[in-house]
C-alpha cells in the first residue's frame, strides 16, 4: 500500500424498512461485540507535481505520516492494496496511516462474525479485506465515531458540514486483472473529507487526491454520487454529534 501526501490546491480536477421520519439513521454495532465509481485525477497542468510534492511509501504495518510542504496543506493519501478498501477510506477519512491496520479490520470481523463460513462474499475472513459496513461502523465505534446512513430520498442540503469529519461512499467500481478493465463490477469503499477548506475525493484507486472543492461544490458531487444505481453514503461524525443530532442543519 502506498501513501502520499499531495500539498493542497497542486492537483487539479473537477434499509431497511420503518425508516426514521428524518430520513437517516445511526449504525449500531455492540461495542461488546469489537475489539476496540470515480475517475482519476487529471493530469496536473503546467509542471511536474513531482517537482513540488514531497513523496514517501510506507507499507501497511509501518504508515507514515504526510508533511506538508511551504503554503500547502499536506493531504494523506492512501492507494490500493488488494482488497483493503474499505481500510484505505477510513484512514484518508482520519487522515492518518496509523488510524487502522488491516490486523484491526480482521480482528473486528472475526469478532463481529465468529462462525461465519468462507463465502464468496465473505473473504475478509482470509484477511483479503473486502469488509462490509458492519466492520466500517464498528470500527468507528472504537475511535468514539459513528456512522450514520443517508437516506438517499433525502436532499443532502440538510446535511450540517461543519459537523462532519467525513463521508464513506459504497460506489460500484470496474474491475480490473493487471492492466485489463473487465465488464464487470464490484462495490468499492472511498473516503471523502476537507482538509484547509477544501473537499477532496480520496478514493484510493485514485493517482492522487482529487479536489472537490467548496462546500456547494462538495454537495454536487454527492447528489451525482447518489444518483447512480447502487451508491450508499455513511457520515462519519462524533459520538456527541449523533447523539444530539448535529449533523443536520434543522437539527
Amino acid at each position: 500500500m502506498g501513501s502520499t501526501p499531495y500539498p493542497g490546491g497542486e492537483w487539479k480536477g473537477k434499509s431497511k424498512g420503518g425508516l426514521q421520519d428524518l430520513g437517516c439513521m445511526p449504525w449500531k454495532v455492540s461495542k461488546q461485540k469489537c475489539g476496540g465509481g470515480p475517475v482519476g485525477a487529471e493530469e496536473h497542468k503546467g509542471r511536474d507535481p513531482q517537482q513540488d510534492i514531497p513523496t514517501f511509501t510506507c507499507m501497511l504495518m509501518t504508515p507514515q505520516l504526510p508533511r506538508a510542504s511551504a503554503g500547502h496543506p499536506a493531504i494523506y493519501h492512501e492507494k490500493q492494496r488488494r482488497e483493503l478498501c474499505a481500510l484505505h477510506a477510513l484512514n484518508n477519512v482520519f487522515q492518518d496511516g496509523s488510524a487502522f491496520s488491516r490486523d484491526t479490520l480482521q480482528e473486528i470481523y472475526q469478532r463481529l462474525s465468529p462462525s461465519t463460513l468462507v463465502t464468496p462474499h465473505k473473504k475478509s475472513m482470509l484477511g483479503n479485506g473486502n469488509y462490509d459496513v458492519n466492520v466500517i461502523m464498528a470500527a468507528l465505534q472504537t475511535r468514539g465515531f459513528e456512522a450514520v446512513w443517508w437516506d438517499k430520498r433525502r436532499d443532502v442540503g440538510s446535511i450540517e458540514l461543519s459537523n462532519v469529519t467525513g463521508f464513506i461512499l459504497n460506489v460500484p467500481s470496474n474491475l480490473r486483472w493487471g492492466p485489463l478493465q473487465l465488464p464487470l463490477k464490484r462495490q468499492h469503499w472511498i473516503g471523502v473529507r476537507e482538509v484547509a477548506g477544501v473537499y477532496y475525493n480520496l478514493d484510493s484507486k485514485l493517482r492522487g487526491p482529487q479536489p472537490i472543492g467548496s462546500p456547494d461544490e462538495l454537495r454536487k458531487f454527492l447528489r451525482q454520487q447518489l444518483r447512480g444505481k447502487n451508491c450508499e453514503l455513511l457520515l462519519v461524525v462524533s459520538e456527541e454529534v449523533e447523539a444530539r443530532q448535529t449533523w443536520r442543519s434543522d437539527s
